[in-house]
C-alpha cells in the first residue's frame, strides 16, 4: 500500500518545533561560550605543562573524549542528585554540553597554542608588552585563528548532540519532535521537518562562526 504523505498535522505544530529550536540555540550559545572558555584554560595549561593542572586536565580530556555524551548527561542528571546535588534538566543539559565541549576544545586550542613560535613571546617582551597583552595578542588570538574551523565544527557537533538531552525531558527540538510524533503518528513527516530545522541551524551557526572568525581572527592567522 502506497504511503500517503500528510504534513498538515506537523505544520500545525510548527510553533512547538520553533520553540524547541530556539531552546536548542540557547543551549548551544551558553554551552559554546562556557565550553570554549574552559577549553582556553585547558589548552594553555596543557600546552605550557603547568603542574599539577596539566595532569588534571589530561585525565579530564581522556575521560570525556572516551565516553558517550549520553552517559555523561545521565551521570550529571541522575548521578549528582545521589550525592545531594540537586540539578534541573536545563542545568544538566548545559553542564553536560560545557563539559563535553570543554574537553574537545582543550585539545583543539592546545594545538593552536603549540603552533605559535616561542620567539613571538620574546618579541612581545622586547616591545614592552605586559603579560596580559602578550598572551591576548601574541598567543590566544593567533592560536584561535589557526584552529577556528575545527573549533567551529566541534561547536556544531555539540549542538547536534544536544538532541539526546530530550532523554532527560529537556525541552529542546528533538523533545518537541518526539512529542508531536507521539500525538499525530506522522513519524516520517515530523522527523523530516525536524531534520531540516537541524540542518538550517547548523548552516546558520557555521555562517555566524565564519563571520566571527573573519571579523576578529582572520588577520591573526
Amino acid at each position: 500500500m502506497a504511503y500517503h504523505f500528510d504534513f498538515s498535522p506537523v505544520i500545525a505544530n510548527t510553533d512547538l518545533l520553533l520553540k524547541g529550536a530556539l531552546f536548542t540555540l540557547e543551549l548551544t550559545a551558553i554551552g559554546a561560550l562556557l565550553g570554549v572558555s574552559l577549553g582556553v584554560i585547558g589548552g594553555v595549561v596543557r600546552a605550557w605543562k603547568i603542574r599539577p593542572f596539566a595532569g588534571i586536565f589530561g585525565v579530564y580530556v581522556e575521560l570525556i573524549r572516551n565516553t558517550p555524551f549520553l552517559v555523561q548527561l545521565f551521570f550529571i542528571f541522575f548521578g549528582l542528585p545521589s550525592l545531594g546535588v540537586q540539578i534541573s534538566e536545563w542545568q544538566a543539559a548545559v553542564l553536560a554540553m560545557v563539559v563535553n565541549l570543554g574537553a574537545y576544545s582543550t585539545e583543539i586550542i592546545r594545538a593552536g597554542i603549540q603552533a605559535i613560535p616561542r620567539g613571538q613571546l620574546e618579541a612581545a617582551a622586547a616591545l614592552a608588552m605586559s603579560r596580559a597583552e602578550a598572551f591576548r595578542n601574541v598567543v590566544l588570538v593567533p592560536a584561535l585563528g589557526k584552529v577556528w574551523p575545527a573549533l567551529s565544527s566541534q561547536i556544531i557537533i555539540v549542538m547536534l548532540g544536544s538532541a539526546v538531552c530530550s532523554q532527560i525531558a529537556t525541552q529542546e527540538l528533538s523533545f518537541y519532535a518526539n512529542f508531536i510524533q507521539s500525538r499525530n503518528f506522522r513519524a516520517f513527516e515530523t522527523y523530516l521537518l525536524t531534520t531540516l530545522i537541524y540542518l538550517a541551524m547548523a548552516v546558520l551557526i557555521r555562517a555566524l562562526l565564519n563571520w566571527l572568525g573573519r571579523r576578529y581572527l582572520a588577520r591573526s592567522r
